[in-house]
């Protein structure tokens, strides 16, 4: 089976960094993503999907990158849920980046990786 997803588009906030315990490091952004073809009104709908980045590629992207700037993301889909206070089940889609690269950023164009980052994924 596969699960893997490829987005670009633009962060809409300054990615922040956030230290759980073991030393890992983590950040949530929320990518604004173009539809590739136009509404009835004749106009692209943006998606905004929650992308989770961990220990190096979140620290890299939390460096180098800022609200507006356009990234690309190859990862996974991950499926969660949770039951609210009137016991009615949500379910939540994120895609855990598995590579980031950096398409305009004031900084220099990088590639980011989980390479370093395996080992920790069984305990995400």
């Amino acid at each position: 089976m596969v699960n893997n997803v490829i987005l670009v588009g633009r962060l809409t906030s300054n990615p922040e960094i956030i230290e759980i315990e073991g030393n890992k490091k983590v950040t949530s952004v929320l990518l604004a993503v173009n539809r590739n073809f136009k509404n009835a009104d004749g106009l692209y709908d943006t998606d905004f999907i929650r992308c989770i980045l961990w220990n190096n590629i979140a620290s890299s992207t939390t460096e180098y990158c800022r609200v507006g700037d356009v990234i690309g993301i190859k990862g996974r889909l991950q499926s969660s849920k949770y039951e609210d206070e009137n016991k009615k089940t949500h379910y939540i889609v994120d895609v855990v980046a598995e590579r980031v690269t950096f398409l305009s950023t004031n900084k220099k164009q990088e590639v980011v990786n989980d390479s370093e980052d395996r080992n920790a994924k069984a305990d995400e």
